[in-house]
């Protein structure tokens, strides 16, 4: 068994039983997090969905780190990234007989996506009915413009370095 919490400062952190710390998590750079104000995951701890002030919902997949933590190539990858409300991220549960992710948000509303690819099902109270199995429909809510984002596992978070600007004239280049 894992303890998870998330902070202010965008980073997850999963602990063990006895408190010792096991793991630290940032989301991938190219996105804009912010503070974390939600966590869920599945039933059976693979999946790790985390909400944010700005309203984004982040997925990691925990299942070869829980197979075996000690070993360092046993990552844990996070794959899917969406933009799901325009205000803060409030609660988050994941609904796996369906492949729902259902979040909350501060501006009162409750959406539903598909928790694969974070495709926009709908939300509560609309007038239409949800249509769970159609993921081929590109819509989105009117306060949210952008898609969702698989993130590769080629993508490497971004690193500042330090790089040097000689103010020297090469006339050779």
């Amino acid at each position: 068994p894992l303890l998870a919490s998330a902070h202010e400062s965008s980073c997850i952190r999963l602990w063990s039983i006895q408190g010792n710390l096991m793991k630290e998590l940032l989301p991938f750079a190219g996105r804009p997090s912010g503070p974390l104000t939600a966590l869920c995951t599945d039933i059976f701890n693979k999946i790790l969905l985390t909400g944010s002030k700005e309203g984004y919902v982040f997925c990691w997949n925990m299942a070869s780190f829980l197979e075996d933590s000690r070993n360092i190539k046993n990552a844990i990858k996070e794959e899917l990234c969406w933009r799901a409300h325009a205000a803060e991220v409030v609660d988050l549960f994941i609904e796996e007989e369906k492949n729902v992710v259902v979040t909350a948000s501060i501006d009162g509303s409750v959406r539903l996506w598909h928790a694969r690819t974070g495709y926009y099902f709908g939300f509560f109270g609309q007038a239409r009915k949800f249509h769970l199995t159609d993921t081929s429909r590109l819509i989105l809510p009117s306060d949210v413009s952008g898609f969702s984002a698989i993130i590769k596992e080629e993508s490497k978070r971004t690193e500042k370095k330090k790089i040097v600007y000689p103010l020297i004239l090469d006339r050779d280049k």
